[in-house]
């Protein structure tokens, strides 16, 4: 008898493991999870969103969704939510994984003085790469379409993965991000990677003509102009074909912006590089909501949603 009430305790044990794994929870309608991993000794957080309709039966895309300094994954996942992230994952069935830095800001390579994870010298290249493996082993995740996107701090760590963690990743979209001065002058990506970049020409934070980064009266390190960080991906995919700039409908004509989009390709390796340029636009992020402190971070465009102008670019990706 204790032998097999012995054998009834690790059948319950195990049945509770499985119910209560990430992706039983997912099969039952749960899928938001918040988890962590440990990486290099420390516990590394992210916010997963696995839509309902995926079944695991196919491989499906993966999307990094890295955030700006001073945020997490769901003040993140909330910010492209409005947009439209989650409800673009449930209906293109994809799945997004929103992580988190340390001490809310990413080593991103500018060497930021005010940055816990720039002074640590925090290896978040390895976070996003081991985060990708354990991802791809619990889900049906497609190697050749993993995307990572993000704004500002998650912008240029987004860059800095591109060069970096190229052999994993298809493609990378920032918003209000430039490429960090100290990585303009030593990245060397491993592979041709396509790029979306979308800049507002007011900027106040991240300067659309490079410079200093000034948040709060602080200098927060240097970046190039968005014309060289768009030339920098140019001349490493080898995009010879040039498509010329067309400005975008005035769609809100009271938000004081205007959008046009240029293009550049390697057809026969089907790679893009692509700038969606703001006219009057600030540090924010395209087609969300107002913000009172407007005097500070600038306009925000309203003649696009950036969350539907990232996701079209990534799928239409020759894979």
């Amino acid at each position: 008898m204790k032998g097999k009430a012995f054998d009834m305790r690790v059948i319950i044990l195990t049945l509770m493991a499985l119910f209560f794994s990430p992706g039983i929870n997912q099969a039952l309608g749960q899928n938001r999870v918040d988890n962590s991993i440990i990486v290099d000794g420390r516990e590394r957080t992210y916010r997963l969103y696995v839509p309902k309709v995926f079944n695991g039966k196919q491989p499906v895309p993966l999307l990094i969704a890295l955030h700006g300094q001073g945020g997490n994954g769901k003040s993140f996942e909330e910010k492209t939510t409005l947009g439209g992230f989650d409800k673009l994952a449930k209906k293109e069935n994809f799945i997004i994984v929103y992580p988190e830095s340390i001490e809310k800001a990413w080593n991103d390579g500018r060497n930021d003085p005010y940055s816990y994870s720039a002074k640590q010298n925090l290896d978040d290249v390895h976070f996003i790469s081991v985060l990708i493996d354990q991802l791809k082993e619990k889900y049906n995740i497609d190697s050749q379409r993993i995307f990572v996107t993000g704004m500002s701090n998650g912008g240029m760590m987004t860059f800095r993965l591109g060069g970096e963690l190229s052999g994993k990743i298809s493609g990378i979209a920032t918003v209000a991000a430039s490429l960090p001065e100290n990585l303009y002058n030593s990245l060397v990506p491993s592979n041709k990677i396509s790029v979306l970049i979308i800049h507002g020409t007011d900027d106040p934070i991240i300067p659309w003509d490079g410079g200093d980064i000034r948040a709060l009266r602080k200098n927060h390190g240097r970046v190039v102009s968005i014309p060289k960080t768009e030339n920098f991906w140019i001349k490493h995919n080898n995009c010879t074909l040039k498509t010329s700039k067309t400005y975008l409908p005035d769609v809100d004509k009271n938000d004081g912006t205007r959008v046009w989009k240029e293009e550049y390709a390697n057809k026969e390796e089907g790679l893009r590089v692509v700038l969606y340029g703001i006219d009057g636009g600030g540090h924010r992020w395209p087609g969300g909501s107002g913000n009172p402190r407007e005097k500070m971070v600038g306009k925000s465009s309203q003649d696009i949603n950036a969350c539907n102008v990232i996701w079209d670019f990534f799928k239409e990706l020759k894979k």
